[in-house]
């Protein structure tokens, strides 16, 4: 798709009346009622002050306000107007602005323009206050022990609370605007001697080709732009909506990427066993962090194979040895257990929309109605033999147990089409699925990062970190995976 040609910038016109005609055609103010104008007199010249209600912190507004009025007693040198006015405006951030464009840009992002009659230069103050709620513990990534803070909406408060736990002079924040219409800030951090530079400009370039007029779903759109995914289920970049999370990935040499109204910080490049990790396994001890992840493994291989090797035993009998011959129903049914096991299946589909969607005081309501429909009610009337549901339940446990949100829907998809496979060519089906499967995964490539490394390609003491939870101070190399300039994690 051809870039727009980019139309020169409009300046600033030194008299008022032709810069507040430029504002009420483009941006409509006087017309849209959360865009407003002050208009002052400082020693006998007009000023302008530009606002947007709801972006702005009014309090600030008023005190500047006081210091500019009081230009009026205390001075006389109308020449001096512009210099004046600019050291009476007592904020930590002001901008010269020399075109009306960039200062439509900077008030419709909350930060207020003041335009003086007979200058061709105003002043940006940012005096942004966007709303938004207080950091909280994500739901999502929730752990026993550990910090109860977690990424908000506003890319501010998201920029300290990591820089509150990185307080490198080496970290970088670098914000760009993306978006023809919505101007969405994205902020790009690393570590400038950590991160791989590569990468960084990788990331930047990608960043700056997104053509599109907003990004109103914040970073999954940015993902969708960033990785080019298309129609491949399995997560290409990580979500974190933890702080602690994402410095650790900042530490390793990772590039991460943050969206203004978005409470998940993206985290690149990353493999499948980023998603296979959870802070709960950080915040326990070595061994019982071992532990926790290869329960979590097990659970996740489970949610992944189980069905499809029962679904084999029961059409394969043969398969079995005699002390495990009590596998598979013990009664003929007149549905086929495969057309059981995808009702069950999407049964459970159907309840976790439901939990979505339903408010919270009719969850529990919802839950026993579920119970009832798909548990003995539906064994009942013949709907389903037991082994269906306990099977179809032990893997939505292995899928919840799986900490990327992402990851376990995208097993799912692959476990029904094991499933349809094994119950059309048995034996073969489940050899040449699970072959197919891991051939595909090892061709997937996430910003040049092979998607099962250390896996493929092997790596033995990647490979070992990722099986054996590390105690921290034994961990001293960064994975090389990122490439990071400086391998070496902690000083020898």
């Amino acid at each position: 798709m051809p870039e727009k040609e980019k139309k020169p910038k409009a300046p600033i016109a030194k008299r008022l009346v032709d810069n507040a005609k430029f504002l009420q055609q483009r941006i409509g103010v006087g017309t849209s009622f959360d865009l407003g104008v002050r208009k002052i007199y400082v020693l006998n010249r007009e000023v302008h002050i530009y606002y947007c209600n709801g972006l702005c912190d009014t309090q600030y507004i008023i005190e500047l306000l006081k210091q500019i009025v009081r230009v009026n007693d205390d001075e006389r040198q109308a020449s001096q107007a512009w210099q004046i006015i600019e050291n009476r405006l007592v904020h930590q951030q002001v901008s010269p602005v020399t075109s009306l464009d960039e200062a439509v840009d900077k008030l419709l992002s909350g930060l207020i323009i003041v335009l003086i009659e007979g200058e061709s230069t105003g002043f940006a103050v940012d005096v942004r206050s966007y709303p938004g709620r207080q950091p909280q513990e994500p739901d999502t990534e929730k752990v026993v022990r550990g910090a109860r803070d977690g990424y908000v909406e506003n890319i501010i408060v998201n920029t300290a609370l990591t820089r509150r736990r990185i307080r490198d002079e080496r970290l970088r924040f670098e914000i760009l605007q993306v978006g023809e219409r919505s101007k969405t800030d994205v902020c790009i951090a690393y570590i400038k001697d950590v991160a791989d530079p590569g990468l960084v400009e990788l990331v930047k370039k990608e960043l700056q080709q997104i053509n599109v007029d907003g990004l109103t779903m914040g970073d999954k759109t940015v993902e969708e732009f960033l990785v080019k995914q298309g129609y491949n289920p399995y997560p290409l970049v990580r979500y974190t909506e933890r702080p602690d999370v994402a410095a650790t990935h900042l530490l390793e040499g990772h590039v991460l990427i943050m969206v203004d109204t978005s409470p998940s910080v993206i985290i690149t490049p990353t493999t499948f066993f980023h998603h296979v990790q959870h802070a709960e396994e950080y915040r326990q001890s070595p061994g019982v962090g071992t532990f926790v992840r290869w329960v979590r493994f097990l659970g996740i291989l489970t949610s992944l194979f189980l069905l499809p090797l029962w679904v084999l035993f029961v059409l394969e009998p043969s398969l079995l040895p005699e002390s495990w011959a009590f596998i598979g129903p013990n009664k003929q049914t007149n549905i086929p257990i495969i057309v059981q096991i995808l009702l069950a299946d999407f049964g459970i589909e159907f309840l976790r929309m439901a939990a979505i969607h339903t408010p919270t005081p009719l969850s529990t309501a919802m839950g026993l109605i579920a119970a009832v429909l798909i548990g003995q009610i539906a064994i009942d009337v013949g709907l389903f033999v037991p082994e269906v549901i306990l099977y179809i339940s032990v893997a939505a446990i292995g899928s919840f147990a799986t900490p990327s949100y992402e990851l376990s829907v995208a097993n799912k998809i692959s476990r029904l089409a094991l499933v349809i496979l094994v119950a059309l060519f048995k034996v073969p089906g489940l050899v040449i699925g699970t072959t197919v499967y891991l051939l595909w995964l090892a061709s997937i490539r996430s910003l040049n990062t092979p998607y099962l490394w250390p896996f493929i390609p092997f790596d033995p003491a990647a490979f070992m970190q990722i099986v054996v939870r590390r105690s921290v101070a034994g961990a001293r190399v960064r994975p090389s995976i990122v490439h990071p300039q400086d391998r070496q994690k902690q000083p020898s």
